[in-house]
């Protein structure tokens, strides 16, 4: 599932089509992880698209008094193509097409989502959320707090979405190797200056992260079809029976928590 970085990647690289007209929408098939409400979307026909931003995993086309909230899901990608392109993809979905390109939303397992909303912050998929892990409201301090009761695994409560959005497997592997901390701690053995380390850790990975176009493993793929390359910098993830890159003894160790795989050095971290 694209994590923060690809979301924030996919973000940046659609914002030619903000401040541009949205002459249609083509949705040729609605039946997504939930139906898409195809009248509704084909009223914004002529709508101009003012913001393209990103709240957690999700992307927001503001427009006028409404957002189109989308959901890349498990296998999810934004696509540019040339406006007058008639190229089709299997499992092309929904087209958004501008006065000057389009961009087509793919889905081959249809975990993803499209809803038009009008207040975010009240939706059922927006309202429960944490803060953003690279904001200021994201610290050691407020992980301390929020977790020191917490009997789950620290890697659980990365993942979290209302402790903190943004965190899939990925990256909550690499955060805790990055921060020396162990997996398979109970949250609330984590001490305060350990919370501050996860906390710097996140933003570093995270940025750096965005700045390589993300993480491509299986599915992630930028919308102009480059791939992310942030997976040759992955310290620890699925490099299970690999000798870590930090003491360069310790071989790296693959666990399965929440039915979810977990790679981590039981020398690095404790």
């Amino acid at each position: 599932m694209p994590e923060l970085p690809e979301v924030e990647t996919s973000v940046q690289a659609i914002q030619e089509f903000a401040n541009q007209s949205l002459e249609s929408i083509e949705i040729y098939n609605p039946n997504l992880r939930w139906k898409v409400d195809t009248a509704s979307f084909k009223k914004l026909h002529g709508s101009k698209v003012n913001k393209i931003d990103r709240r957690a995993k999700y992307i927001l086309l503001h427009i006028e008094q409404s957002q189109i909230l989308i959901h890349l899901g498990m296998t999810g990608t934004l696509r540019i193509a040339e406006k007058k392109s008639n190229f089709y993809k299997k499992h092309d979905h929904i087209e958004f097409i501008f006065q000057n390109g389009k961009l087509i939303f793919n889905d081959p397992r249809r975990f993803g989502s499209m809803h038009l909303v009008k207040e975010p912050s009240t939706h059922f998929l927006l309202k429960k959320l944490g803060p953003e892990p690279l904001s200021k409201e994201f610290n050691g301090e407020y992980l301390f707090h929020k977790i020191k009761k917490s009997l789950s695994p620290i890697k659980n409560s990365l993942m979290n979405q209302q402790n903190v959005v943004g965190i899939g497997n990925i990256y909550a592997s690499e955060i805790l190797f990055d921060a020396s901390i162990r997996p398979t701690r109970k949250s609330k053995t984590l001490k305060k200056k350990e919370c501050d380390e996860i906390a710097v850790s996140a933003k570093k990975i995270l940025k750096h992260a965005i700045k390589a176009g993300g993480t491509t493993l299986q599915d992630f793929y930028q919308p102009d079809g480059n791939k992310g390359y942030f997976k040759i910098d992955l310290a620890v993830y699925d490099r299970a029976d690999k000798k870590c890159k930090k003491c360069k003894k310790e071989i790296i160790k693959r666990i399965v928590q929440s039915q979810r795989a977990t790679f981590y050095c039981r020398k690095c971290q404790v």
